[in-house]
């Protein structure tokens, strides 16, 4: 099988700028920036987690006021619908330089798993890793099942954007389809734990930008190209980081 990769520089994160793409399912327009460049999608974002994490009773998974600051996102996802409102998003925390920035990792810490698990994150990181946290979608939007996919694609925006090859996140199980049609792969070798809290069983999930082609399905990896073309992402069947990309 041909895996298609994308051809990206280290350099590429939008930086002081903000991108965009039409999502054509959900009738949004996501937004890409920095907490600086886009002061008024960040609090868009905050509210927006912010309320439908606590729906739920697990605002503290957000760690809000560590969040708010903006110092821990290297650059954020936000949706706005056709009446303006910010109705998802997602941020991005990297590119890591060591396993102990990757705070993620906690619930693991001595147990079954654990430790395979941070070998493999670390392995990574050394080679260029991204993490997406806080990923949110309003509740009763007409169109969330859309949008939930549209930030699972966002999610394998993240590595291409800062011109690495991996990104990573731990989602509920429970969502594991709509990251895997986004060319996530699960770690079968890691055990579910629970967290936030009980009712929830949480998975960690990798994306690796040289395979996306292999792993997302058919409709989802259409969408995710025609999301590259709109953020100016070059679009090539080689490996990036062997041909001028990552040195």
């Amino acid at each position: 099988m041909t895996v298609d990769t994308m051809a990206v520089g280290p350099a590429a994160n939008p930086g002081g700028g903000a991108s965009s793409f039409r999502d054509s399912q959900s009738e949004s327009i996501f937004h890409v920036g920095t907490v600086d460049s886009r002061p008024d999608l960040w609090a868009g974002y905050l509210d927006g987690a912010l309320r439908a994490y606590r729906h739920y009773g697990v605002e503290r998974a957000l760690d809000i006021e560590h969040t708010r600051e903006g110092g821990t996102t290297s650059l954020f996802f936000t949706a706005v619908d056709a009446a303006g409102d910010v109705v998802a998003g997602v941020r991005m925390q990297g590119p890591y330089l060591e396993l102990g920035e990757v705070d993620s990792l906690r619930p693991w810490a001595d147990r079954h798993g654990g430790a395979y698990l941070r070998r493999v994150v670390e392995e990574r990181i050394r080679l260029g890793m991204v993490e997406a946290r806080g990923a949110w979608v309003a509740r009763d939007h007409p169109h969330r099942r859309a949008l939930a996919a549209a930030v699972s694609r966002c999610i394998a925006h993240g590595p291409l954007l800062f011109g690495v090859p991996y990104g990573f996140c731990t989602v509920a199980s429970f969502t594991l389809d709509r990251h895997r049609a986004a060319g996530g792969v699960a770690m079968a070798e890691v055990p579910a734990v629970a967290y936030p809290d009980e009712r929830y069983r949480t998975v960690p999930v990798l994306w690796d930008a040289q395979s996306y082609r292999a792993y997302a399905t058919a409709a989802q990896y259409a969408l995710l190209r025609a999301e590259w073309r709109e953020l100016g992402l070059q679009y090539d069947e080689y490996d990036p980081f062997e041909v001028g990309g990552r040195s």
